[in-house]
């Protein structure tokens, strides 16, 4: 018979459980008829091939809802299929097996797996683009129907309502992301690739001038952990995770020094900076908890960024400076050290940058950590800043480091 409403409406199991009646002209489009509970009979449209020596068997859909012209045309796209060498039911297991890869739980597999080679904090900013608000509606996807033309979308997005940066980095996740799933087989390409990249930002040229610093600083007097943070960074030039995201672990007050250690630095290696009294004394001023080792915020894991956003407008306001960017200080700290007298490699040392006379050949040789000339490089600056403060006169006290000569006494 030929298959259509007429014919498929009068066909019964006819006491049997499970039926199918094939179409004469379309060989291998069915019909097929199953028992369900309640004594309700199931009518679905079917397609039946053989491959590889075995028969397969597809569903199509269900005849309650698909007309017998459209099934019909559905059978023969898949027969059409089968004759062109492919196996449409593999390809649509295939295709069910991905869609249960959805894009965030391979995301949890993907940072799992980079956990082991990542800093805290890089791990945390991978997280927090991958799996926070900015490709939320890509969280329940699966992997592989995630387009080029969704990423390109949101990217656009993200640019519009949180700045080019956050865009930029937010495609440099995805990228570094799907390019990692193509290596373990689970994905078949990266839909990054060819969208476009926000525009970078020129770099910044921004050094605060003498009685900006001034300002800020004096503006930092509420006692709150943004301020602390703050005059640690003018005092000591570093990056502003570094001392946001500082640990009492990581200080022993009996010998001044703050060990950064290699896992929160941005180049990989540990640093230790000698504690000026400035430094100390604010340290010092942190309340210590037992339950958290963390200095700053309310959570374990340090200032988070939500915090440094909501902090910096107030600070504006209170000290009058505009235009300038937390990381900003770092620089300023750089160039106002060499203005003052500092040498260039001792600046870098103090900054934890390894580049410059620390690049090439020189880094390799010179292991030199240039102990001594930090401590007394920071003690130069401190007596610099007290004095831009203070509105006295600057007044260099170098650091002499003093070796006992005194003879051993016996024992």
């Amino acid at each position: 018979m030929k298959l259509d409403s007429k014919t498929v409406a009068a066909l019964t199991l006819a006491g049997k459980k499970d039926a199918i009646f094939f179409d004469d002209v379309v060989k291998g489009f069915g019909f097929r008829l199953r028992a369900g509970a309640g004594g309700k009979t199931l009518r679905t449209w079917i397609a039946q091939y053989r491959r590889a020596g075995a028969t397969r068997r597809m569903l199509i859909g269900s005849a309650e809802v698909l007309p017998a012209e459209k099934a019909r045309a559905a059978a023969k796209d898949i027969l059409a299929k089968v004759q062109l060498g492919e196996d449409p039911q593999a390809d649509r297991r295939d295709q069910r097996a991905k869609d249960k890869l959805s894009f965030r739980s391979v995301v949890e597999e993907f940072l799992a797996a980079k956990k082991p080679d990542l800093r805290p904090r890089t791990l945390f900013q991978l997280r927090r683009y991958l799996t926070g608000p900015y490709l939320k509606a890509f969280h329940t996807m699966p992997l592989d129907r995630v387009s080029k033309r969704d990423i390109a979308s949101r990217v656009l997005t993200i640019t519009r309502e949180n700045g080019a940066a956050t865009a930029r980095e937010v495609r440099g996740a995805l990228s570094g992301f799907y390019a990692w799933a193509m290596q373990m087989g689970l994905a078949e390409a990266n839909p990054t690739i060819g969208t476009k990249r926000p525009k970078t930002n020129e770099p910044r040229d921004r050094v605060l001038e003498d009685d900006e610093l001034v300002r800020v600083w004096r503006a930092c007097d509420d006692g709150t952990d943004y301020s602390r943070i703050i005059r640690l960074l003018i005092l000591s030039g570093c990056r502003r995770a570094e001392i946001g995201d500082m640990r009492w672990s990581e200080i022993d007050l009996d010998k001044g020094l703050w060990t950064l250690p290699a896992e929160r630095s941005k180049n990989g290696k540990q640093h230790a900076l000698p504690l000026m009294p400035a430094m100390r004394e604010i340290i010092e001023s942190v309340p210590r908890m037992a339950s958290r080792d963390a200095l700053f915020g309310q959570r374990s894991r340090g200032f988070t960024a939500w915090s440094w956003k909501q902090s910096k407008p107030a600070l504006d306001e209170r000290s009058g400076v505009r235009g300038w960017t937390v990381h900003d200080i770092r620089r300023t700290v750089a160039t106002k050290m060499a203005d003052i007298g500092v040498q260039p490699h001792i600046i870098e040392a103090a900054l934890n940058h390894h580049s410059g006379h620390r690049a090439g050949i020189a880094g390799v040789y010179n292991r030199s950590t240039y102990a001594n000339d930090i401590r007394n490089a920071l003690a130069t600056w401190h007596n610099h800043i007290r004095a831009l403060v203070e509105g006295g006169e600057r007044k260099v006290i170098p650091y002499v480091h003093k070796v006992s000569t005194a003879a051993p006494t016996a024992s």
